[in-house]
């Protein structure tokens, strides 16, 4: 028969041991309080701290069936014939659990766990029987006091732990009032942006629209008076060819007539002359109309400046109230320029109606004279 053992020959029982705190979470609390102690220098002292820190915290059967489970992990520590890899295992690790009930109270710190006892020396619980009675009722109260020392120690860690909690869930509620409360606010902040944005928006589109009107106005304006120059420019021409074939009828009759047609030429050169005042005052106007369209693009880049600043600080809504003051002047100088050329048309039909009266009489005298003179020759 296989002789089954607990370990194989080569190993220590520290080494399995060490794998529960990579299985097990919780227990690498025992590991680190076991590498913490002073006088500890061999492996197997470490097993017996380690598994008399297990049996104060009732525990040794958990960490043991976690041991158990992982066959492979094992493998490396026991031979396959070993206990631990056998039925029988699982089996004793099952009658571990009644080691739960007993509150044990172990003494770790002082004891020479490193050396292998050899005899245990039973002297102690040898007496007479008269102090057996006070011996038992000793240990008996030792026993009470150890597991009230324990007792008390378990609620103070609780209450320790308990207290921790309590003063961490205050710092947490205080957070979270505080992060409810800044939420608010910004969006309270984000709503008030929000208003602010759409009321500029619809601010802007107010002047676009007026700008664009204005615009029209005084591109109809402008078409109507030029219509109106062509027409009256047709009129005028229209009435110096009449004068013109007149003067020549005239001139094939009487070369005394002469002197007044160049009279006639001498106005009509002054004419020319008026007439190309006019058209310089024209081009003059398409500039200045240039201009303005200039400045109305400028006034339009502003537009789109301000829609892009409008997500913007309080300083950015200052600049644009500022921008927004420079466009009403902007625009109030465009319209004293627009009614400054209309001004300046009427001035100019007005000019040119009079001198066109004014030809119109010339030519009317011209031709009652000459009419005149040729009854006077006739007669």
């Amino acid at each position: 028969m296989v002789r089954k053992s607990f370990l194989s020959y080569n190993k220590t029982i520290w080494g399995p041991l060490e794998l529960v705190e990579k299985l097990y979470p919780e227990a690498e609390e025992i590991g680190a309080s076991v590498r913490d102690l002073p006088g500890l220098k061999t492996p197997l002292g470490r097993a017996r701290a380690w598994l008399r820190l297990a049996l104060m915290q009732k525990k040794m059967a958990d960490y043991l069936r976690c041991l158990i489970i992982q066959r492979d992990l094992l493998s490396e520590f026991y031979e396959y014939h070993a206990l631990m890899m056998e039925e029988e295992g699982a089996v004793i690790v099952g009658l571990l659990v009644g080691l739960n009930v007993i509150d044990a109270n172990l003494c770790v710190k002082g004891e020479d766990l490193d050396s292998q006892v050899g005899v245990i020396d039973f002297s102690m619980y040898l007496k007479n029987e008269e102090d057996i009675g006070n011996k038992e009722r000793n240990v008996q109260i030792a026993a009470i006091l150890d597991q009230k020392n324990y007792v008390e120690e378990l609620n103070r860690q609780l209450n320790s732990t308990v207290s921790s909690l309590h003063s961490r869930v205050d710092s947490l509620e205080k957070s979270n009032t505080k992060l409810i409360e800044e939420l608010a606010i910004a969006k309270n902040n984000i709503i008030k942006l929000q208003e602010e944005n759409h009321q500029l928006r619809n601010e802007n589109k107010l002047i676009l629209m007026k700008t664009q009107q204005h615009i029209e106005v005084t591109k109809v304006d402008v078409e109507t008076e030029l219509q109106t120059y062509k027409h009256s420019r047709q009129g005028l021409d229209e009435m110096y060819n009449e004068a013109r074939r007149q003067l020549r009828d005239e001139s094939q009759l009487r070369q005394d007539v002469e002197n007044e047609l160049a009279v006639q030429v001498s106005m009509k050169h002054e004419i020319e002359l008026a007439m190309k005042l006019l058209e310089k005052d024209i081009h003059e106007k398409q500039d200045t109309l240039i201009g303005l369209r200039q400045q109305l693009e400028e006034v339009k880049a502003i537009n789109i400046e301000m829609y892009q600043k409008l997500q913007g600080s309080e300083d950015g809504l200052k600049e644009k109230n500022e921008i927004i003051a420079r466009l009403e002047e902007k625009t109030n100088k465009i319209t004293a320029a627009m009614r400054q050329l209309e001004q300046s048309d009427n001035d100019l039909l007005t000019q040119t109606r009079t001198i066109a009266m004014s030809l119109v009489k010339c030519a009317s005298s011209d031709t009652q004279d000459q009419y005149k003179l040729v009854k006077d020759i006739s007669f």
